[in-house]
């Protein structure tokens, strides 16, 4: 099997090596998996060419969010064969994405302007479980980031999506990871989804970005993470200025995406990875009031 990662970069907002998609080759059979979103589906047809891609016979999503899977429908309007994979509790937003595109720019707002409204998938093109078992790829449910999110093991590459958090790897060779929490989360769930991955061998392919090797060095990292978050959360949540309180204790002392790691970033990445901040903060905040 080839594996390919494909920088889906935008300049604005800080949006470099953060979105990423994966191409495989196996067998005469060509897979994508998480497309990105519709402004930069033009790249990634440059990049399959650069490839010597003339034929995408699939597309994996590990979930529905616009910037994973927004221009599924774009790219296989280019290919008329081509599949698509979701789990079912998303396919309806694929086929009819219109609340899918009114809730990013309500989560988003200008990144989801950024990346551009999701076109209709026609229902036609999509699989189910059942298609993908034919070829050897075992979906697995990760619910936590999104309740249709899913995990792929396709030969030795586990496809984490966001189930494991957001990784990159620093110009210092230090790992940075940060948990990819919904407003409205549910630690019990994101840690059993991460518990289904931990023992996993082989490599990780994370959506947001790269590729390292041992995913169950990385679940109890994920694990020890939100457990730690979670923590600080509950310190904090019946304090008024909660949010300050927690963000500053995650980048005191977090040891993959506070202190040093967090000042390694460029300024650009570190805006953006402050707003992506705020989101998960907001979500184990209320999960700590919920009692969760």
């Amino acid at each position: 099997m080839r594996l390919d990662l494909v920088d889906l970069d935008q300049d604005r907002l800080g949006y470099t090596r953060f979105i990423s998609s994966w191409v495989i080759r196996d067998g005469g059979r060509t897979l994508v998996v998480d497309p990105g979103p519709p402004s930069t589906i033009p790249h990634l047809r440059g990049a399959l060419a650069a490839l010597g891609v003339v034929r995408v016979d699939g597309v994996l999503l590990t979930h529905i969010h616009i910037d994973h899977g927004g221009g599924a429908a774009h790219l296989v309007q280019d290919h008329p064969g081509a599949w698509v994979y979701c789990h079912e509790s998303g396919r309806r937003h694929l086929v009819s994405p219109e609340r899918l595109w009114q809730g990013s720019l309500t989560v988003l707002r200008d990144v989801a302007r950024m990346f551009g409204p999701p076109a209709p998938l026609p229902a036609e093109r999509l699989v189910d479980e059942a298609a993908l078992a034919a070829l050897g790829i075992e979906v697995i449910p990760t619910p936590g980031h999104a309740v249709h999110h899913v995990a792929f093991q396709v030969q030795d590459v586990l496809f984490a999506g966001e189930a494991l958090g957001t990784h990159q790897r620093l110009s210092t060779g230090q790992p940075y990871l940060r948990p990819a929490t919904p407003p409205r989360f549910l630690p019990e769930v994101a840690l059993a989804s991460i518990a289904r991955l931990a023992g996993r061998e082989g490599r990780v392919a994370f959506a947001h970005y790269g590729l390292s090797e041992d995913p169950a060095l990385w679940a109890a990292r994920a694990t020890a993470q939100i457990h730690r978050w979670m923590t600080w959360a509950r310190q904090t949540a019946q304090r008024e200025d909660w949010e300050p309180a927690f963000r500053a204790l995650v980048l005191a002392e977090d040891p993959y995406c506070g202190g040093a790691q967090h000042l390694a970033l460029s300024p650009a990445v570190r805006e953006r990875e402050l707003n992506f901040l705020g989101n998960t903060l907001r979500g184990m905040h209320g999960a700590a009031l919920e009692g969760c």
